[in-house]
């Protein structure tokens, strides 16, 4: 399986977006050596603006350079992104739905030796809640780079969820990234997984393990979180014995969350959740050792489709 790295694909779409289009600014908070916005300064360092560490002064300048015309970029680490900057986030750039867009860089877990100061659990839920606020997780550094585009092209806010680390390859060079379309990685029968992130992969290869077993998996990538398509939801789900929602983010707020409000009312299928159980981070030495920690693996998606099928 072939793997590629999300923050540089998110690094080289900023550059790419750059040549394409002079509007657009990109806001760092002294990260740009790990988000790969300084891809972004080395192509076009006049449009590019170093805010040190202070993300609620970035998120208030992209704001007002988004009202001058600017598609304005911000990036940080996922943790401070969506929780230091949260104020500014939601009374200046959602509520006048300004074109700023907000990468969370290294999110989740994928930080696996900072511990939990840097390790975003809850950023999906704290973004997913806010009015106008679009919310995208990619499922590899393809995926980014198609996002970052359509990103660009959508008004409003729009808040981008990216993995630290180098993360298998699913999707196809062809075509572009459509907000708020279920991509179907497998088709399945039995049970139906849908995952976004780095559970993407996980669920694949659950379901490899599932069809050992006799039970055929249905994997379905969810990278748009928010605007969900609720009806694309229901009917990816119509007709299967049960339904997994995988994430590597808090069971409370986020896919599960976002699944569950889609069914709510016109299926008695049963649901599990795969996720972080409602705590926070910790250090480890490598992320395989995190995810696992956490039960963040194809074994805990293997065990929730036996379990929604019995």
């Amino acid at each position: 399986m072939i793997t590629k790295n999300l923050r540089t694909a998110y690094g080289e779409a900023l550059v790419d977006l750059g040549r394409s289009n002079k509007d657009v600014v990109v806001l760092e908070a002294d990260l740009g050596k790990s988000t790969m916005s300084i891809l972004f300064q080395q192509a076009y360092p006049e449009r590019y603006f170093e805010m040190g560490i202070a993300e609620q002064n970035m998120a208030s300048t992209a704001a007002g350079l988004a009202l001058t015309g600017k598609i304005a970029f911000i990036s940080s680490f996922a943790v401070f992104a969506s929780g230091r900057a949260y104020d500014q986030l939601r009374q200046t750039i959602s509520i006048a739905k300004l074109n700023v867009k907000i990468c969370g860089s290294s999110s989740g877990l994928s930080d696996f030796g900072d511990g939990s100061t840097h390790q975003a659990v809850e950023d999906v839920a704290i973004m997913r809640a806010i009015p106008n606020m679009t919310v995208l997780v990619p499922v590899d550094a393809i995926e980014t780079r198609k996002m970052v585009k359509a990103m660009a092209s959508r008004p409003g806010p729009v808040y981008l969820r990216v993995n630290r680390n180098d993360l298998p390859v699913f999707t196809s060079e062809d075509g572009d990234y459509q907000i708020g379309k279920l991509y179907t990685v497998k088709e399945g029968r039995d049970v139906v997984v849908f995952a976004n992130g780095v559970m993407v992969s996980k669920a694949m290869e659950a379901a490899r393990s599932l069809e050992e077993q006799g039970i055929s998996a249905k994997v379905v990538n969810v990278s748009t979180v928010k605007p969900l398509d609720r009806q694309a939801v229901i009917d990816g789900s119509r007709g299967f014995r049960g339904v997994v929602a995988a994430e590597e983010h808090s069971v409370i707020g986020g896919l599960g969350g976002a699944i569950a409000e889609a069914l709510r009312g016109v299926t008695d299928q049963k649901l599990e959740f795969v996720g972080v159980q409602d705590c926070f981070g910790a250090s480890a030495y490598n992320y395989e050792e995190l995810l696992a920690h956490y039960g963040l693996t194809s074994e805990a998606i293997v065990d929730a489709a036996k379990h929604v099928l019995k």
